[in-house]
């Protein structure tokens, strides 16, 4: 008999939410209970999305209009679904990653402009799979700006575009959650990192079979 199928779940949210963090946590939470877990990102979590994450998140701000951006991160995303997130899962494995299509939706389709339509066309012919359960950290975006700076990671592209455009994606990740509510939670990441942690691991919990 095949291994019943893995848990795919998304972290998502604004730049410098602590969507890295609590991903690993959450895997090492998942590993300590005996589950075996990818922990993985996006743009990125295979060879050739690493190559393409290079392009997204480095330069200037004004490097790619929004229509180019969404074929790049859809690219690195076909890429990263076949080599990664649906072997593990039809292994068994759960897969958890910083980041998915949710945050296309909002960075390129709403945020970048009024691009909605053409991203969910996009996805649909060329990924056509939502996560299991969806994390939308949500935080206040003055904070998180100045995380996210204060990291000097060199992948800073979309920190660049400033306070205004931190601001529309929360206003855009909180839409989402409305709209895709049977999936997605609002974690209040304003809270202590570890009782964020602690909430995650219960709405997980739920999930799992």
């Amino acid at each position: 008999m095949p291994p019943a199928r893995g848990l795919f779940i998304s972290l998502e949210g604004i730049d410098g939410s602590g969507k890295s963090t609590q991903a690993r946590r959450l895997a090492e939470a998942l590993r300590a209970s005996g589950r075996d877990t990818v922990l993985t990102r996006e743009p990125g979590g295979a060879s050739g999305a690493e190559e393409i994450r290079r392009l997204l998140v480095e330069g200037d701000p004004d490097r790619w209009s929004p229509e180019t951006e969404i074929l790049l991160f859809t690219a690195a995303r076909r890429d990263h679904l076949e080599r990664t997130i649906r072997p593990a899962l039809e292994a068994g494995r759960d897969v958890i990653t910083d980041r998915f299509a949710d945050s296309t939706r909002v960075y390129q389709g709403a945020t970048r402009g009024d691009l909605r339509g053409l991203v969910d066309q996009i996805h649909s012919a060329a990924i056509g799979v939502e996560p299991d359960l969806t994390l939308i950290l949500d935080m206040d975006p003055e904070t998180a700006l100045v995380r996210g700076l204060a990291r000097d990671s060199g992948e800073d592209r979309f920190e660049d575009f400033g306070l205004p455009f931190q601001q529309k994606l929360r206003v855009g990740f909180q839409a989402l959650a409305r709209e895709y509510s049977d999936r997605c939670h609002l974690i209040d990441a304003n809270a202590d990192p570890d009782q964020v942690a602690s909430n995650i691991a219960e709405i997980v919990r739920r999930r799992l079979p």
